[in-house]
């Protein structure tokens, strides 16, 4: 599955290439402005808190991070994100898709999500060409 969605690849995570860093790339790239990343976000929010009440596993053990949207560690603050809040957020429920829910799905179930995404993408970027604002020119996460 990895390269199908933003946050699936792995590669390179240890040494400094954060999967926000692509997934902000994705947003780019897409034109998607905060409020189409955030329809994004919750578009696998809503995805995965399905399949994680659905799953008795996964209910009993993560079921209590979707008590609060967004969930993760960046869901409460954006002090050094410089407007790239939903590439931090949808890293941490990326992090979670990836490594827990991608692996319980069978071949055909993964095909289907990557149609639905598919869908979902071009819906974004349908409504992106009136709204899209350009990035500005320094760096995207910046601790100062």
């Amino acid at each position: 599955m990895s390269g199908h969605f933003p946050f699936s690849g792995t590669q390179g995570t240890r040494y400094g290439l954060a999967p926000r860093m692509t997934i902000s790339a994705f947003f780019e790239k897409n034109q998607f402005g905060k409020e189409l990343q955030e329809s994004y976000y919750k578009w696998w929010y809503d995805w995965a808190k399905a399949f994680v009440e659905q799953d008795a596993d996964l209910k009993a053990t993560m079921g209590l991070r979707f008590q609060h949207y967004p969930m993760g560690q960046h869901s409460e603050h954006s002090f050094h994100l410089n407007d790239k809040y939903w590439a931090s957020c949808m890293d941490d429920l990326g992090g979670f898709i990836r490594n827990l829910i991608l692996p319980k799905l069978d071949h055909d179930a993964e095909h289907k999500l990557e149609e639905e995404h598919e869908k979902l993408v071009a819906e974004l970027k349908a409504k992106a060409a009136d709204t899209y604002e350009p990035v500005p020119d320094v760096g995207h996460f910046r601790h100062v």
